[in-house]
């Protein structure tokens, strides 16, 4: 087991202390958190000549996976906070202030949240309404943001808007405001069946004499295709195939419990368990393939902007989220009661209700409509073991 895996180990035995609690309260994952911190987690995607580990989209989607087992909500804050990383990691290198916030990250561990939805338009991070308004070396920035997740609690919040006031809606870049420099006022509270303690509350965010300097030097445009996108649905994925195995690993253990207590007969709910045991595979080997090609794409933008590769990671998404609720709907049929009870060993209702939320990240509907666009001018071919 590596280093960075036995950190996330003990990280998750202290978010699965907790995780009962933040989803019956509906709080941030505070103990996990702080946990997260306490073992170098936060910035471990910062490079190393900044004072991080230079981690790889692969060991981040790991304790992901780890983290999702014990609580999912941490999971998906941590995913979340790398998600907004990976575009300063990916896009900041060619400007010194955001070289120094790179240092910060790893020196003090600060969480980042993401303002991309905007009343008016939802969830299309591709469009804004509001805008950057510049005054000389500093500027004034205020979005009405449907959803912050976690923006309460976060050190550090990376922001979508149009690049002045006069840009279309698809002219976007994305700011940097760290927490002392903006105002939150909620609009909503985040009461929701699953996913609770991403605390994903509504908020009109206002920021003032921000120096232009926070300003991402590249546009948003290129931040979403070539890491935004594929970090987005590949850390997500790697949490919902952690709830989907959990709920398999509990169905499992009651399965053999029940052929203890019966020796010499096969349990009614094995062959339901050998049939969830077969999509899990598949789920996983989804994962790992896209994990791998998206490593291997690094550096060749051409790649990363394809068409092939949209589609990629947009079937990877809308594949693993529906293979996620069924594998967990699949092992709560097989504990039965057991599972449908609380306080039970193989109480699975959190993991549903959590699970339940992955085809409405970005409405799989509003990927498949986008896939079939793409489809539309995508040329045949590939190989058994290439694209």
């Amino acid at each position: 087991m590596t280093d960075i895996a036995i950190r996330a180990k003990r990280v998750a035995s202290v978010a699965a202390l907790h995780a009962d609690d933040v989803d019956r309260q509906a709080r941030f994952p505070a103990e996990a958190v702080t946990a997260l911190k306490a073992e170098r987690l936060i910035g471990m995607q910062i490079p190393m000549q900044f004072g991080g580990e230079s981690a790889s989209l692969s060991q981040i989607a790991e304790v992901c996976f780890t983290l999702s087992q014990a609580c999912s909500a941490a999971a998906m804050v941590f995913a979340m906070h790398q998600i907004k990383v990976a575009s300063l990691v990916s896009h900041g290198l060619d400007s010194e202030w955001h070289c120094t916030l790179m240092e910060r990250v790893a020196r003090d561990q600060l969480l980042f949240a993401s303002a991309t939805t905007e009343g008016g338009i939802g969830g299309d991070l591709r469009n804004s309404l509001c805008a950057v308004e510049t005054a000389g070396d500093v500027f004034h920035f205020a979005k009405d943001a449907t959803v912050i997740s976690y923006g309460a609690h976060a050190d550090v919040i990376l922001a979508t808007g149009r690049r002045h006031p006069e840009a279309s809606s698809s002219d976007q870049v994305l700011v940097a405001l760290m927490k002392g420099q903006m105002s939150l006022e909620r609009t909503s509270t985040w009461d929701t069946l699953g996913m609770r303690g991403t605390c994903s509350d509504g908020f009109k965010l206002e920021a003032r004499d921000v120096p232009v300097a926070q300003i991402l030097p590249k546009p948003f445009a290129e931040i979403a295709a070539q890491s935004m996108l594929a970090w987005s649905h590949l850390l997500w994925s790697s949490v919902w195939f952690g709830i989907a195995s959990h709920a398999l690993d509990r169905a499992r253990a009651y399965v053999q419990g029940e052929a203890r207590r019966r020796p010499g007969q096969v349990p009614p709910g094995a062959l339901r368990l050998a049939e969830a045991a077969n999509e899990l595979q598949a789920m996983k080997a989804t994962v790992i393939a896209a994990l791998k090609r998206y490593e291997a794409a690094q550096g060749d933008a051409d790649e990363l902007g394809s068409i092939g590769f949209a589609v990629m990671l947009n079937n990877v998404k809308t594949t693993i989220s529906d293979k996620a609720v069924d594998i967990v709907q699949r092992a709560l049929g097989i504990v039965g009661l057991s599972g449908y009870k609380n306080g039970t060993p193989f109480s699975l209702g959190r993991q549903l209700r959590d699970v339940l939320s992955a085809p409405l990240m970005i409405n799989n509907d509003r990927i498949l409509a986008n896939t079939a666009n793409l489809l539309l001018v995508q040329k045949g071919g590939g190989q058994l073991l290439s694209a």
